[in-house]
């Protein structure tokens, strides 16, 4: 489906990321394009946009100078200034860049560099150990340490590096500044989420992640004035494009989170206005507003009236949700104006939730494949319920609907990866007649709003044919505040026929606090959880209801943007 827009946002033509970052630069010159934390001091320090390119320049002809280019180069690490150096160090001029989960294990990693062929590998100190292990079996790979002071035992240094570049770019050594680059070919080599065995390699040109950058931005309102908080792992295509390069390309300042456990101090400080997500996170956020307000006699009903009153207000054309609801918003700095929720399917309820107290939560629909995002909702247009309206210049489909209209969805524009390195079958699969075909399952609304009901393997179809998806389940349970996570499968019941299952992993501090309070349902966990099955069943069909579930005390195992293994958990 192509959509008709209306008000897009206006964009600055790119064609590939060093004409992005070159034009940022001469726009946004002494601007922060980082803010930094040294070691030791509490306090965000400023890097400007031109001491970032000036950084590029440095580590590229460095790179070039060691006899890197056109050649294939890891880089692995937390969130940091120097992955962010040496990723657009390497697609300026360079060669190609392979970024590498670095939560996996070492034999993984390996095996990853295998599967790249990466000439070169940068990495943190933090991966020193692991590093280790891989450089023995790695002979002729260049290992670069990015906290090295000096070269060592056969690794590089990367401040000397640096400095090396500075002197040759002293000297007048241009071979990386006036490097060719080919945006239509193979750039971007990365590994989708899951085992060495099932982990595919997504081939991304620059012209792929650039068509992307441009028509995303058309859609959602960003500009030099707004401060991102990079949170989620670097690595993944949603952060890397939505959370780093958007951020580059509009002139906004980027903040590095120093962990999950730190998000609401970093909004603080940084003073952040906008923040990329995962429905996990944005959910917990909102179950912990509304867990403060119970803990005051009478305090959410408080908080729902405050939110009738100001929703009432609203329709009159005033807005009083800053000043209503100014504690919640001071608790995330007082700067927050947008919440971008993606990777997953977020409850409707939670995006109502956040926009009812005055931040505003859009969520996107994207994939590896698509360099990442294929559907997104607007601050002006938007669907709680809905993944999205396609981007600009972007073709989506829906192949093979059923009387529903539900099929699988399907996409074809210049974002689409070139194929799957070294997999012909598998690009064949996904890419057919032009259309790549997602594996996931959906509809379009009679708006153009496209809606995800679940991916295509993970539908559970009942004997007589009925089609249950398992992720409609999870959100509704999801919304107890009893209920931490949850996985919803299908097994055999009665009959042999398939049946609605769910593990459950309970939030037990809220159990227990229940419980004492005298409001629990119950005098156990398993009480509780049972009343919350039950209601839950009320708002299902009978075919989707849930017939057996189990507890769990331990967390699912989940992919580092935070989504549940379901091939590892039910495998």
């Amino acid at each position: 489906m192509m959509v008709k827009y209306e008000n897009l946002y206006e964009v600055r033509p790119i064609r590939d990321l060093r004409e992005m970052i070159t034009s940022s630069v001469e726009l946004f010159g002494e601007k922060a394009a980082f803010l930094l934390k040294k070691e030791g001091s509490p306090e965000y320090v400023p890097v400007s946009y031109r001491q970032y390119k000036q950084d590029i320049d440095a580590l590229g002809t460095a790179l070039v100078d060691l006899g890197l280019k056109d050649k294939r180069i890891a880089i692995i690490s937390e969130n940091r200034y120097e992955w962010n150096v040496a990723y657009l160090a390497i697609l300026c001029g360079t060669g190609i860049a392979v970024p590498l989960d670095k939560e996996l294990p070492a034999n993984e990693i390996d095996n990853l560099i295998k599967r790249s062929e990466a000439n070169a590998i940068i990495y943190s100190q933090h991966l020193a150990e692991s590093m280790e292990t891989i450089r023995k079996d790695h002979e002729g790979v260049c290992f670069i340490n990015m906290d090295f002071a000096s070269d060592s035992d056969d690794v590089l240094s990367y401040s000397r590096l640096m400095e090396r570049g500075r002197e040759l770019l002293k000297k007048g050594d241009r071979s990386f500044l006036d490097a060719t680059i080919n945006p239509e070919v193979m750039n971007i080599l990365l590994f989708t989420s899951g085992t060495t065995d099932t982990s595919k390699a997504v081939m991304l040109s620059q012209r792929n992640v650039c068509e992307n950058l441009m028509n995303m931005c058309a859609m959602l309102y960003i500009d030099e004035k707004d401060t991102f908080l990079s949170l989620l792992p670097i690595h993944h295509t949603y952060e890397c494009t939505c959370g780093f390069l958007c951020q580059m390309y509009r002139g906004c300042t980027v903040a590095f989170c120093e962990g999950l456990r730190h998000i609401v101090k970093n909004l603080k400080e940084s003073g952040c206005t906008i923040m990329n997500g995962v429905p996990l996170i944005f959910e917990s956020m909102y179950k912990q507003i509304l867990h403060q307000a119970s803990k005051k006699a009478g305090g959410l009903t408080k908080l729902k009236v405050a939110v009738k009153i100001s929703n009432g207000l609203r329709k009159i054309g005033i807005d009083i949700r800053k000043k209503l609801f100014k504690q919640i918003h001071d608790a995330f700095g007082g700067n927050l104006r947008l919440f971008i929720s993606g990777a997953a399917g977020i409850d409707p309820h939670v995006a109502k939730g956040f926009r009812d107290l005055g931040i505003t939560l859009v969520q996107g629909y994207g994939l590896t494949e698509c360099s990442p995002i294929v559907a997104l909702n607007r601050d002006i247009c938007y669907k709680d319920d809905a993944a999205g309206l396609p981007l600009p210049n972007l073709e989506v489909d829906i192949a093979n609907p059923d009387s529903d209209g539900i099929g699988e969805i399907i996409c074809k524009g210049s974002s689409v990866m070139l194929g799957y390195y070294e997999d012909e079958e598998a690009t064949k699969e996904a890419i057919r007649d032009g259309w790549f075909y997602t594996g996931d399952l959906g509809y379009f609304d009679e708006d153009g709003f496209l809606h995800i009901t679940g991916r295509k393997k993970n539908v559970i179809v009942t004997k007589n044919g009925k089609n249950i998806f398992p992720e409609e389940i999870e959100t509704i349970l999801g919304r107890s505040p009893y209920i931490k996570e949850c996985l919803v499968y299908g097994n055999k019941g009665e009959d042999d026929d398939v049946v609605v299952h769910a593990i459950i992993v309970p939030d037990y501090d809220k159990i227990d606090d229940a419980i004492k309070g005298g409001t629990a349902p119950g005098n156990t966990a398993h009480d509780v959880i049972s009343n919350e099955v039950k209601n839950v069943n009320k708002q299902l069909v009978l075919y989707k209801y849930i017939r057996n579930f189990e507890l769990r005390d331990e967390e699912f195992a989940k992919t580092t943007t935070r989504k549940i293994q379901r091939y590892k958990e039910l495998k």
